[in-house]
């Protein structure tokens, strides 16, 4: 069975990022799995509270989910043109501490999605993520692209992706990505 960790970068109930993370598990290709996570009660990184009381309960729970999964997949919103704080800062504390990066991103297999009440969907948050992938030694997954402008008329009252369209598109990035996972 290939798991894919699936994170939300935003902190909001109704979020149109966590909603598209729901739809990617439904659709999800036969043997994976999607283990949707949002990034709640991650506190602000602070390198003296780190050092006083070690790594928040929240993140030891994340890390402890990204270890074991076969890929990432990130949701990302886009605020002002670029990558939401919260969202960058729970990836910062995953990093922590240095010597356990590699043992947690190095080599591991991400892909960026988004979704975007706005007409350009996620395009600037998503090439925004690349050099903290980069630096992460992640392996970004480049196949297909996946930006849900306008995301709110895709989707019902429930928060449900029931655009068609969106759902097919979805799945073919799905049955990439894990393909790449797998290879």
């Amino acid at each position: 069975m290939t798991t894919i960790l699936g994170l939300s970068g935003s902190l909001r109930q109704a979020s149109l990022n966590r909603a598209l993370l729901r739809a990617a598990a439904e659709l999800m290709p036969e043997g994976a799995t999607l283990d949707v996570q949002g990034i709640e009660g991650i506190q602000l990184y602070d390198a003296d509270v780190e050092a006083a009381e070690g790594l928040p309960p929240a993140v030891v729970a994340l890390k402890r989910r990204l270890r074991a999964a076969d890929g990432l997949l990130l949701a990302t919103p886009e605020y002002n043109n670029s990558i939401p704080g919260v969202f960058k800062n729970a990836i910062d504390w995953l990093s922590r501490p240095p010597g356990e990066v590699s043992a947690h991103f190095a080599g591991k297999p991400v892909a960026v999605i988004g979704a975007s009440p706005g007409g350009f969907g996620t395009i600037l948050a998503q090439g925004a993520w690349l050099p903290v992938l980069r630096t992460l030694g992640t392996r970004p997954w480049f196949g297909k692209k996946l930006m849900l402008a306008r995301a709110d008329s895709l989707m019902d009252e429930t928060h449900s992706l029931t655009d068609a369209a969106a759902r097919e598109k979805l799945s073919a990035f799905l049955e990439g990505f894990v393909a790449f996972v797998r290879e």
